[in-house]
């Protein structure tokens, strides 16, 4: 019997993937142990391992096509089995699932009547396209065809495609005569279509210009103002890790009952401290956010309440912290996760998320490396922000949204006199479940937050 590769549940949250890329072609021996392809989750890419012997038969999911958890990727044949009568018997799938189909088949599906001859199958329409081809373009079937079976009689010069690629077409206003089919035979799959969508539409026609009126300038677009950037309507399909933010975000707004508390710190002695690290550590570099990370740590320690989950009938205090640490790719967002954070020095956390972030910017964070935080740091200082509120990320109870250190005048006590003097200050904001978390206990926090960051020394023992 050959061996049947199936799509495993990587993450979670994972319900589909993406085949990023094969690791081993057809006809290639794999061994228990090989990695044989990498796939890209709602969260990360991650490798694919092999755990039975045999010789790649049938590749079923090309590189870049999505599939369902669960669904067949690959065939091995055993070691010796025939590889090619294997292949043969292997039925080939899109690269992007089809959609339901009905529980009754359509007319043209249906087996024929006693006495009725099958009707000729119809192409389906397609909706005027961007790129408009005139009145008698080729026409589409949308379709499968199977290995090993005898084509379908099209009309001359028909295209064949998915049916979820005819749909998207459709939605991007592609023109399917201008897009080459990757698929098997030439079929037009998914992304032969998200790539068509991406060129730009091609000049029109002399016939098609406009008519210019003697004496009447000829209508157009606006030309842009000097310096203004040049703008183009895109439709951006959305990728796994942003279905997977938008169901997970809305979730959290709908379900769980956000406060939320801020606080100024003074960050002066802390940003000098962080001086003389980097001088004595050069090239090592430590960061606000490793400091951050530090000082949250170990205040979760002296506010438990804040490092919790709900449980609907219970409030579970963690009994150690572990450190999300947000960060931002291109298409989303990632938090890896610092087990035992608050048993790790500065230096330590720094290593760790540098490594973390690394990995994340990379999508090659593990699941384990992704799961299981109780207390997320988000930052944005870098990029000016002043302050922001984040959305919790459950089943924590708590994210600390941190903005950017700024000069502001602030009163201090200087020789027994209050003066107004220049200092660097930056803004905390704590988002926290009411369900877990009273607003006491979320001020209490900050409040040691703050008296650690402010007294940075402590931070080191």
């Amino acid at each position: 019997m050959p061996i049947e590769i199936t799509m495993p549940k990587l993450t979670d949250t994972m319900t589909e993937a993406t085949l990023a890329k094969w690791l081993k072609k057809e006809g290639d021996a794999v061994k228990p142990g090989d990695m044989i392809a990498e796939v890209e989750t709602d969260k990360a890419t991650q490798e694919l391992e092999a755990f039975d012997a045999g010789t790649v038969a049938k590749i079923v999911i090309p590189e870049g096509g999505k599939t369902l958890v669960g669904a067949l990727i690959v065939v091995l044949a055993k070691p010796g089995e025939d590889v090619k009568a294997v292949a043969a018997a292997v039925r080939p799938a899109d690269a992007s699932p089809a959609p339901a189909a009905s529980a009754v088949p359509a007319a043209s599906e249906r087996p024929a009547e006693a006495g009725q001859t099958p009707a000729a199958r119809t192409p389906v329409p397609i909706p005027p396209a961007r790129h408009a081809p005139p009145p008698e373009a080729s026409p589409v079937e949308v379709g499968n065809h199977h290995e090993g079976s005898e084509p379908e009689a099209l009309p001359t010069g028909a295209v064949r495609m998915s049916p979820l690629a005819s749909k998207l077409a459709a939605d991007l206003n592609v023109d399917l005569a201008t897009v080459r089919g990757t698929g098997p035979e030439g079929r037009i799959i998914k992304r032969d279509v998200l790539a068509a969508a991406e060129l730009p539409a091609p000049a029109p026609a002399a016939a098609e210009r406009p008519i210019q009126t003697p004496g009447r300038a000829p209508a157009g677009p606006a030309a842009p103002a000097p310096g203004a950037a040049k703008l183009q309507q895109r439709t951006i399909p959305l990728s796994a890790m942003r279905q997977t933010i938008a169901r997970r975000l809305v979730q959290s707004k709908r379900s769980i009952p956000h406060f939320y508390v801020s606080i100024d710190v003074l960050m002066d002695d802390l940003l000098e401290l962080r001086r003389q690290f980097n001088d004595l550590l050069k090239p090592e570099k430590i960061s606000l956010t490793d400091f951050l990370a530090r000082a949250a740590a170990l205040a979760l320690t002296r506010v438990p309440a804040l490092n919790a989950s709900f449980a609907e009938t219970a409030i579970i205090q963690h009994g150690t912290v572990s450190l999300g640490i947000a960060v931002a790719l291109d298409d989303g967002l990632v938090v890896p996760v610092i087990r035992d954070a608050h048993q790790k020095s500065v230096r330590d956390l720094s290593r760790e998320i540098k490594t973390l972030a690394t990995l994340a910017r990379a999508r090659r964070l593990t699941p384990e490396q992704m799961t299981g935080a109780t207390f997320t740091i988000s930052n944005l200082g870098m990029f000016g922000v002043k302050d922001f509120a984040a959305i919790i990320n459950p089943p924590e109870s708590a994210i600390l949204a941190v903005g950017g250190t700024a000069w502001q005048p602030v009163v201090k006590e200087i020789a027994g006199k209050r003066e107004i003097v220049p200092a660097q200050v930056m803004t905390l904001t704590l988002s926290a479940d009411h369900r877990v978390v009273d607003g006491a206990a979320g001020a209490q926090f900050l409040h040691e937050l703050k008296a650690l960051l402010e007294t940075p020394l402590l931070t080191l023992v």
